[in-house]
């Protein structure tokens, strides 16, 4: 059986500071890979190269990957700020047209850290440009210093709604997670169910009401040791299993 396939939305960056790439972290194929079952494959998101529905035919689903970029506040209505941080104006166009579709068709995505964030803007929700400076709240961004290791340890716990999808698939209701971010959401599109939250209130676990498909999204990165974190592992088995279903769904 052909393994379905996964596009790995890419970002923009420089090798070298000259030489400009569309690239991707590898442990978000390997997650892709290892974990869903799926063959990723990284997508330059530019609408100068690929269009929304183009994607949509040749892949079966979609993970909306974390980036140093920010989604413009325009997008949710807010003027810009030296605090928003920098943009990626071609992967804001591709992604969040692309979430609104698939929520309407069913193809199944999952959004990690910049991708939830997208999610949220994509269904009419806004975000905080720095949520470290907002009263009551813990410092979300990787620390500045330090391996790999370091920088994606498990740094606090996220409690999730009782019976919902989240807690139904971990088979708890809290989960330790690490935390990469500076932005996080304000306030929630009109459909966004928020089903975790950090101790400081933080939202770090949503999904799409009443939509057809697969649309779980995690501020954390749960890319990191997929293959044996606890909680890593059934998010992207189940994400995989969605993909795997709307692939023969397709097909037949």
């Amino acid at each position: 059986m052909h393994r379905p396939v996964v596009g790995i939305i890419g970002n923009r960056g420089l090798v070298n500071n000259r030489y400009p790439v569309h690239e991707g972290g590898q442990m978000n194929s390997c997650a892709v890979s290892h974990v869903a079952g799926c063959i990723p494959l990284l997508i330059p998101a530019d609408p100068d190269y690929v269009t929304v529905e183009e994607l949509m035919q040749v892949c079966d689903g979609f993970l909306l990957t974390g980036g140093r970029p920010n989604v413009h506040p325009s997008e949710y209505g807010e003027p810009e700020t030296d605090k928003h941080g920098t943009f990626d104006r071609a992967r804001d166009a591709i992604t969040l047209p692309l979430v609104r579709a698939c929520v309407e068709t069913g193809q199944p995505f999952m959004g990690i850290c910049r991708g939830f964030q997208e999610v949220n803007v994509a269904m009419g929700g806004s975000l905080h440009p720095e949520i470290r400076e907002l009263p009551g709240r813990m410092n979300h961004r990787m620390p500045p210093e330090g391996t790999l290791e370091q920088a994606f340890a498990l740094r606090h716990t996220v409690t999730l709604t009782p019976g919902g999808t989240f807690a139904t698939l971990f088979g708890t209701a809290e989960v330790m997670t690490n935390t990469l971010h500076g932005q996080g959401i304000k306030q929630p599109g009109p459909r966004i169910v928020v089903e975790g939250t950090a101790p400081d209130g933080t939202p770090e676990a949503i999904r799409v009401a009443d939509a057809p498909g697969f649309t779980l999204s995690v501020q954390w990165h749960p890319e990191w040791n997929a293959e044996a974190d606890p909680v890593s592992r059934p998010l992207f088995r189940a994400f995989g299993a969605a993909v795997q279903d709307w692939a023969l769904t397709r097909r037949s």
